[in-house]
């Protein structure tokens, strides 16, 4: 999987609203409020969130291959018209090629 979470994110998540700056690789921390997370706390949260990220990628990958809507209520409307099966059959496929977890 392609790393997408950053430092940044991981920050955000740790402390939420907390002031600071990077510049680089180089964490300059304002706030007063919020302590600043250690490199080792950030690094876990980065490992953390990308691991959240990457298994939802059957998710992704199914939002992508589903009908769009339009095209689902027409193949529900003719499904009605018709007494077939047409989405059920197109989402199973889509969840078929993409299994959950």
């Amino acid at each position: 999987m392609v790393n997408v979470i950053t430092t940044v994110d991981a920050i955000h998540s740790l402390r939420p609203a907390a002031i600071w700056v990077l510049r680089g690789t180089a964490l300059e921390w304002i706030d007063d409020a919020q302590t600043e997370p250690t490199q080792a706390e950030i690094d876990a949260e980065v490992s953390r969130l990308q691991a959240e990220y990457d298994s939802k990628q059957y998710a992704r990958n199914r939002a992508e291959a589903y009908p769009s809507l339009t095209e689902q209520a027409d193949m529900a409307y003719w499904d009605r018209q018709n007494g077939t099966t047409t989405l059920d059959d197109a989402i199973s496929a889509v969840k078929a090629e993409f299994p959950k977890g």
